[in-house]
This record gives C-alpha cells, sequence and structure tokens, in this order.
C-alpha cells in the first residue's frame, strides 16, 4: 500500500495520544536498546525517546515516505526501511513498541512469540491496534466495496484487517511467555471538523488505503464520494458543525 506521511500527520495529536498512554504502562525498568516497529512518520518514535532519553533507539516501517519523514523529524536517531514479517532484532530488546501497525500484519500466532524471543530477560513487548473493524466507518467501506462497480477491483480490500481474536486469545498466547501480561480496551472520541468529510479525512491515510490504491484516479475520488455520504448517514453533526468520532482501540504490555 502507499502510505503518506502528510496525509497521516493532519492528525498528528490524536493518533499520538494513544501511544503515550501506551508508553506510561511499560514498567520503569532500565531501557538501553528499543525500537519502534512500524514507526511512521516518527511521531510514536519522538515520545518513546522522550519517555527513556538514555535508550538507543531505532524505528523500522515498510514505507520510504514515512521513513524519510521520521528521519527529517528525529535525524540523531536510527531509521530503517524494514518488514516486521521479516525483521530481526541484533540483540536482545529491552523494549519493542508497536503502536497501530499490527493490526495490518497477519498471523499473530507466529509474530508475537517471535517478537517476544528478541526481548532481553525482564524486555517488554508494548502494543496497540486499533479495534475498529466493526464500527460503522469501516463496515461502510466494506459494503461500498461490495457493490458494483467496486465488487471486481476491490474484490479482497477489506480482507486485509481482520476483527482482532480478543482479550483471552492474546492472554493464552502470551501468557506461558512472559512474567505479566497487561490488556486493556480504550475508545477515544474524536472531535472531527468538517462533518463527514472530516472522518474520511482521517481515514484517508489508513483504513481507506486498501480501497484505494487498487483504483484509477478518477474512481477514487467517486469511491470516496460515495463513500462520504454514507458516514454523513452514520455520523450525526454536532451543534458546532463537527463529528464525534468513537475510536476504540486495544493494547498489551507483555513483559518477558
Amino acid at each position: 500500500m502507499d502510505w503518506s506521511a502528510q496525509q497521516y500527520l493532519k492528525f498528528a495529536d490524536e493518533r499520538t495520544r494513544p501511544v503515550r498512554d501506551l508508553l506510561a504502562a511499560v514498567p520503569g525498568t532500565e531501557i538501553r536498546r528499543a525500537v519502534d516497529l512500524g514507526c511512521g512518520p516518527g511521531n510514536s518514535t519522538e515520545v518513546l525517546a522522550a519517555r527513556f532519553p538514555e535508550a538507543e533507539i531505532t524505528g523500522i516501517d515498510s514505507s520510504p515516505d514515512m521513513i524519510a519523514a521520521a528521519r527529517r523529524r528525529l535525524p540523531a536517531l536510527n531509521f530503517e526501511i524494514a518488514q516486521i514479517e521479516t525483521w530481526a532484532a541484533y540483540a536482545p530488546l529491552d523494549l519493542m513498541l508497536a503502536n497501530a501497525v499490527l493490526q495490518w500484519v497477519p498471523d499473530h500466532a507466529g509474530l508475537l512469540p517471535r517478537l517476544v524471543a528478541g526481548l532481553a530477560e525482564g524486555g517488554t513487548l508494548a502494543l496497540q491496534m486499533p479495534d475498529n473493524v466493526e464500527e460503522p466507518t469501516h463496515r461502510l467501506m466494506a459494503e461500498l466495496a461490495a457493490r458494483e462497480p467496486w465488487a471486481r477491483k476491490l474484490a479482497t480490500a477489506a480482507a486485509g484487517r481482520l476483527p482482532l481474536p480478543g482479550a483471552a486469545w492474546y492472554y493464552r498466547l502470551l501468557a506461558p511467555l512472559c512474567r505479566r501480561v497487561d490488556i486493556w480496551r480504550t475508545t477515544y472520541h474524536h472531535l472531527l471538523a468538517g462533518g463527514a468529510e472530516g472522518v474520511v479525512d482521517w481515514f484517508k491515510a489508513t483504513a481507506l488505503r486498501p480501497f484505494l490504491d487498487p483504483l484509477e484516479e478518477s474512481e477514487r475520488a467517486l469511491f470516496v464520494t460515495q463513500y462520504r455520504n454514507l458516514v454523513a448517514d452514520a455520523y450525526s453533526l454536532l451543534p458546532d458543525r463537527r463529528v464525534l468520532l468513537p475510536f476504540p482501540r486495544f493494547f498489551i504490555v507483555a513483559t518477558r
């Protein structure tokens, strides 16, 4: 998929708040080496560096555009283009941060034990994933993609994100590998200006990408227009002409 750092950062404050909440729950042990998996444009890495200023930090992301933005933002840190599915730590790590990225990576049953194995004893895997596949915003994307004239081109678009297995599933997976597993779910409520347009603008950088990338430019414009109309029916305007967007997120802090 074609990730845009500029589009993603339109809502930088809202997107950064969950990683602050996540890192606040990381045990206050000495963090010497840390990695930001799927670092994006570096906003999460910046929070990580502020939380653990003495740590040697590396950020990785599969998108060259995101890595370029991260390097501009934090020139003193190390950033690399890499795929999480094949990435391996060069040495045991004290902290692995994965903020709003693992929802795009398949096979958590194989992935998470492999990540935990890359931690030092006492090291922590801290992850946060949007848990909103069943929210109206995402159901409407999939429903629209299944209609004509989109059905053929977008037959597999919705398959990139599936509902998360749930807290008990993740606990059973991680508990045999970790001394402590902390799991919680938080719903943020984001006030977005512009009504339905604000909601569409939010998801253009993330969830809409699998639906827009296979389309020609003219088709994208039509798909976005139709999606915006569906969103306008699903989310009521507040008296100040803004929309309140509920956004559930799923958190795990697992210490080896």
